[in-house]
């Protein structure tokens, strides 16, 4: 099997880098934690123009996708710059409405992937909040097998990441679609949000390490370098060999999330949540969430004391890496789901 990236895909993440570096997302940050969606959701039409969002959406609903692999690339580097708003859950209810089908995936997909919509939602064994729910246009919610329309977002609870605020969704609301068929679609959904969420860390996890190396650098002590310290390198080299060790993980997931793509029967091309990929998605999620967290406490360390400040910009990666560890499955759960696959 070929892990390797293609020249295409290797350019597509070169491109949203380039993007994205330009866009200035710590300043896009501070103005989406303070309530101000505008520039965000302004960064979230960029990223559709370049087609981010059509990649979990199937071309009969105005996609290009599912194309896991690219969802792959594209969420790590979104992840590297720390893109505000509820991309996984966009992602993943791509999947979801294209499972259901039916009005709803008609009236809601071709917006995911435009950017028109931004979407947040909640399944049933992934706990009951919904990321950036006030900033959405539409939050779904699953149970048993009725797909409903949020009537509210409800009222925000605490979140250690100020730009990724938590909302308990207001229960109701007429269900939009049912079916035995919708267990499978939320199953595959739960799949593709775990997935990205694991590409996030990634990507959160391989800025923090180029910010402390960095720092390191310039950092003197007694006359010479920090980052010339055994101690000091000892410590980068354990996080980098830790992000190294999940990215082959994650593009394992994606492999075998496009083989169910792939595979005869798959209609409109969403996946069913089969037990094999959603054991390769839980072990990728584990990984790139454990080595993003690792990254986040080394570099707090060697920063010291300034990784506090609110002043620096490390501090919106600092604060995004253990939420993203967590979301869409606990390490306890991912292993637990690992050994069940």
């Amino acid at each position: 099997m070929r892990f390797l990236l293609t020249d295409e895909q290797r350019e597509f993440g070169r491109s949203l880098d380039a993007l994205l570096t330009a866009a200035d997302t710590p300043a896009v940050l501070r103005a989406w934690a303070a309530g101000d969606h505008g520039p965000g959701r302004a960064l979230w039409g960029r990223l559709a123009d370049a087609g981010v969002f059509a990649l979990a959406v199937p071309e009969a609903y105005g996609g290009v996708g599912p194309l896991p692999v690219e969802a792959a690339v594209a969420c790590v580097e979104l992840g590297r710059h720390a893109v505000p708003g509820p991309v996984a859950e966009t992602l993943a209810a791509g999947v979801l409405l294209a499972g259901a089908g039916g009005p709803v995936a008609e009236e809601w997909l071709p917006g995911i992937a435009s950017g028109a919509a931004v979407v947040s939602l909640t399944l049933e064994g992934y706990g009951p909040y919904a990321p950036d729910a006030d900033a959405a246009d539409a939050v779904f919610t699953v149970s048993g097998d009725e797909l409903r329309l949020a009537p509210d977002p409800g009222e925000p609870s605490a979140s250690a990441d100020p730009a990724r605020r938590l909302f308990r969704p207001e229960p109701g609301g007429a269900p939009v679609a049912k079916g035995p068929a919708l267990r499978a679609a939320a199953r595959a959904a739960g799949d593709w949000a775990a997935f990205a969420t694991a590409a996030l860390a990634l990507g959160c996890g391989e800025e923090l390490l180029r910010a402390t190396v960095a720092y390191v650098k310039q950092r003197t002590q007694f006359g010479v370098p920090v980052g010339s310290f055994q101690a000091v390198k000892h410590r980068l080299a354990d996080t980098l060999l830790g992000l190294e060790f999940a990215r082959p993980l994650l593009y394992g997931a994606a492999a075998e999330l496009a083989s169910e793509v792939s595979r005869p029967g798959a209609g409109t091309g969403s996946a069913e949540g089969s037990p094999g990929a959603g054991a390769a998605v839980a072990a990728a999620k584990v990984t790139a969430g454990e080595a993003g967290y690792a990254a986040a406490r080394t570099a707090l360390q060697l920063h010291g004391a300034i990784g506090y400040t609110e002043e620096l910009d490390l501090a919106w990666w600092l604060r995004r890496a253990r939420p993203l560890r967590d979301a869409w499955g606990t390490p306890s759960a991912c292993r637990a789901r690992v050994l069940a696959g």
